[in-house]
C-alpha cells in the first residue's frame, strides 16, 4: 500500500533538480535585479519564478507540500540566486529559515500557517521588541519588529516576545506566529544595500496569539522544540548554529558572481595609465584573482563543513555540544569575512568602473556589505563566542550559541 507520505515523498526534487529550475530562472532575477533596488522590494516577476521554481519550499514540512531538505541545500539555494540577485536571494533566505523556525512550532500551529495556503509565506525577527500581556489561552501581544527581510511578500511572522507572569514580570523569551493581517506595516528599510530584501517594520497592536502558537527560545537553543513530528530529521537541527549559517549563502553566491565578472573582463579591460592593454597580462592583477578567489573557496570549505555537521546531527538525532555550535557561528562569520575581502579585492582589481550604475559589481559589493553587518553573523562577536567556549570559560556574551 501507498502511503500519503511516500506519495509525496515521491515528488519531491533532488538537491540538483531544484538547482538547476534556479540556473535557468537566473536570466529573469538578474534582469529585474535593477528595478528591484529601485522599487526596494522584488519584482513580482522574480518571486513568481522563484515560487514556481520551489525556491520557498525547501525548508517547509513535505506535510504541506515542501521539499524538506537540509542546510546544505538551504545554502546551495541562496547561492545559486545570489549570482543573479543579492536582494532576492535574501529574500529566498529570510523566508526559508523562518518556514524552518515553523517547522519547529506544534502541528497545530503550522496547520494554522500552511494546511488552507501551502504557498504561505513566513517572515520574522527574533528580538523580543514588544510588550506581552498574559490573558486565557495566550498573549496579548504590542510591538514593533524592524527588518522583517520579505515582508512584502509574507502571509505570517515569526515574533520575538517576551513572557511575562500574571504580575506582568518578564520571566522568559519566546517565539510568537502571527498573522501578517492581524499586523500593521511601514516602510522603514531605507540603506545602501540589500534594498530590495523589504526589510520593513511589522507592528503589533494589542494582538491575541494563542499558546499553541508561541514557542519558548531558552528551549529552542537546547534543541527543545515543539513539533510532535521528531521524525522529521531537518527539525531536529540545531537552533542558532542553522540561523547564523543561512546566512551565508547569499554571501557565496555574490562572491561567486563577483569573481566570474572579473575575470570575464580580464582579456578586454585595459588597465588605465599601464603599458597592459590587457589586465588578464598583468602579475599583480593575476595576484589579486588568485587572492580572491581563495579567499572565496575557503567560505565554502567552512561553510560546506558547517553544513555538514549540522545536517548529519541532525540525522542521527543528536544535538550537537556546546563546542560544535560555538564553531559553527565562528565558520559562518570567516565566510563573511572572507567573502567581503574577496569582493573588495575584485573590485580593487576590476576598476573604477566597478562602481557605474549600469555595473552588477556595485550592486554585489553594496549588497554583500550590508548583510555581513547582520548582528547573528558579526565576525568580532562570533569570533569571541568561539573563543571563550574552546577555553572552558562561564562568562559567554550571548546565549545564542
Amino acid at each position: 500500500m501507498t502511503t500519503i507520505t511516500e506519495s509525496i515523498s515521491a515528488d519531491v526534487p533532488t538537491r540538483e533538480d531544484i538547482l538547476e529550475r534556479i540556473r535557468e530562472i537566473q536570466p529573469i532575477l538578474a534582469k529585474n535585479s535593477a528595478q528591484g533596488e529601485a522599487d526596494r522590494r522584488v519584482p513580482e516577476e522574480s518571486i513568481a519564478a522563484l515560487t514556481e521554481a520551489g525556491a520557498f519550499r525547501i525548508a517547509q514540512p513535505r506535510r504541506y507540500g515542501g521539499y524538506e531538505t537540509s542546510m546544505r541545500t538551504m545554502l546551495e539555494v541562496s547561492a545559486a540566486v545570489a549570482e543573479a540577485d543579492g536582494g532576492a536571494s535574501w529574500v529566498v533566505t529570510l523566508s526559508n529559515v523562518c518556514a524552518w523556525m515553523t517547522g519547529l512550532f506544534s502541528e497545530k500551529a503550522q496547520d494554522d500557517v500552511w494546511a488552507e495556503n501551502p504557498d504561505a509565506k513566513v517572515s520574522g525577527v527574533l528580538a523580543p521588541t514588544s510588550e506581552a500581556v498574559k490573558v486565557d489561552g495566550g498573549f496579548r501581544v504590542s510591538g514593533r519588529w524592524y527588518y522583517n527581510s520579505g515582508s512584502w511578500h509574507a502571509d505570517w511572522a515569526v515574533l520575538g516576545i517576551p513572557i511575562t507572569d500574571s504580575d506582568g514580570e518578564v520571566i522568559d523569551q519566546a517565539l510568537a506566529l502571527l498573522p501578517r493581517l492581524e499586523l500593521g506595516f511601514e516602510e522603514t528599510w531605507f540603506v545602501a544595500g540589500m534594498r530590495s530584501s523589504g526589510s520593513n517594520c511589522l507592528i503589533a497592536e494589542d494582538v491575541f496569539v494563542p499558546e499553541h502558537r508561541i514557542m519558548l527560545v531558552p528551549g529552542a537553543i537546547k534543541g527543545e522544540y515543539a513539533t510532535e513530528h521528531s521524525e522529521e530529521a531537518l527539525y531536529r537541527s540545531a537552533f542558532v548554529p542553522l540561523l547564523s549559517l543561512v546566512l551565508a549563502g547569499p554571501q557565496l553566491g555574490m562572491g561567486r558572481k563577483a569573481l566570474e565578472i572579473a575575470t570575464e573582463k580580464a582579456d578586454k579591460k585595459a588597465i588605465a595609465y599601464t603599458f597592459y592593454t590587457a589586465q588578464s597580462d598583468s602579475v599583480a592583477f593575476q595576484l589579486q584573482i588568485a587572492e580572491a578567489a581563495m579567499y572565496i573557496e575557503s567560505a565554502h570549505l567552512h561553510a560546506y563543513r558547517a553544513a555538514d555537521d549540522i545536517d548529519s546531527a541532525a540525522a542521527a538525532g543528536v544535538y550537537p555540544d556546546e563546542l560544535v555550535r560555538a564553531r559553527v557561528r565562528a565558520d559562518t562569520a570567516w565566510v563573511i569575512e572572507h567573502v567581503t575581502k574577496a569582493i573588495d579585492t575584485l573590485v580593487s582589481a576590476h576598476g573604477a568602473g566597478s562602481f557605474a550604475e549600469v555595473n552588477p559589481m556595485q550592486r554585489i559589493w553594496r549588497d554583500s556589505n550590508v548583510a555581513a553587518r547582520h548582528a547573528v553573523t558579526m565576525p568580532a562577536v562570533s569570533y569571541e563566542v568561539y573563543g571563550k567556549t574552546l577555553l572552558g570559560r562561564d562568562d559567554q556574551i550571548t546565549p545564542l550559541i
